[in-house]
């Protein structure tokens, strides 16, 4: 009886061809899973980044003075009302925000948000029920991280007072008199009062309830980065262009920052770009976009 030492040339060959199919299937699949993988990361890694920033820009949106906001084209560009601003030419957003940290506080609020109009008050002197003006220059120079920013940097706003948003909250310059729709004041020495830092309250409406302010905010879209600028009063002559504001960045490898306006309500597109893999083949890498509407 005759054995086999060794494979034939004709089991070598076919051997040798089922590998190589075997090889070329399974290295292409092993290519598209990574490739899957790859995909599925950066899409992942996008969306986290692009609903962060959204989510971020909306949550100080929310306390606005609805009539402060405006666009620009550019830190120095010419100041725009958002219901005449919309698609890409515009690159900052800018609006003057409520005091919500003041308000909130810890066991009471720091202002009350109410001005006493007693008609034998004196025209120079806000009265304001269970106010704590040492409270709020307290919060104010932490929130700041300066300790000589208080209350007199501050500024109200009284609700259902007519605004310009051109000249009425410090745009174009600090304000010079009480006409505006911002307030600028000064604490007296009593936890409750406020009085004018600028010019007198003779001649003005004076409204029942207000909004105290020490800070605009500003989102700036620069290059790739997303930029938020703060801790700055326009109504005392503050501006971005002049870098007079804190900078902080929200977001790398930003490619698009839209914004648009229906009435009061705002609408912000926020898109973040990956290097990594070319969705479109162009060169231009690839991006994933989220968008958030403010009320």
């Amino acid at each position: 009886m005759k054995t086999r030492s060794a494979f034939t040339m004709i089991e070598l060959v076919f051997v040798i061809v089922v590998m190589g199919i075997i090889g070329k299937f399974g290295v292409e699949f092993l290519a598209q899973a990574y490739k899957s993988f790859i995909y599925s990361n950066v899409n992942n890694a996008l969306l986290s980044k692009s609903a962060s920033a959204v989510e971020f820009i909306g949550s100080r949106l929310q306390y606005r003075i609805k009539d402060s906001v405006i666009a620009r084209n550019g830190t120095g560009g010419a100041v725009v009302g958002l219901g005449s601003a919309s698609g890409t030419s515009f690159s900052v957003l800018e609006w003057v925000s409520m005091d919500i940290d003041g308000y909130r506080a810890t066991t009471a609020p720091n202002w009350s948000g109410i001005a006493d109009l007693d008609p034998g008050q004196a025209l120079g002197l806000i009265e304001s029920p269970a106010t704590n003006t040492g409270a709020i220059s307290a919060l104010i120079a932490q929130l700041s991280d300066d300790s000589t920013k208080s209350v007199n940097d501050a500024a109200l706003y009284f609700i259902g007072s007519n605004s310009d948003v051109q000249t009425g909250y410090g745009w174009n310059g600090a304000l010079g008199d009480q006409t505006g729709a911002m307030h600028p004041i000064n604490a007296t020495g009593t936890p409750t009062q406020f009085t004018p830092a600028v010019g007198t309250l003779t001649g003005i409406d004076v409204y029942e309830y207000y909004k105290l302010a020490w800070t605009a905010y500003a989102i700036e879209h620069n290059g790739d980065d997303l930029i938020l600028h703060y801790d700055y009063q326009p109504w005392n002559g503050d501006s971005i262009a002049n870098g007079d504001s804190k900078t902080a960045i929200i977001m790398e490898d930003v490619n698009t920052f839209q914004f648009t306006a229906i009435g009061e309500i705002i609408k912000i597109q926020v898109c973040t770009q990956s290097d990594i893999i070319d969705g479109d083949n162009d060169g231009t890498g690839y991006s994933l976009c989220k968008e958030k509407t403010i009320f």
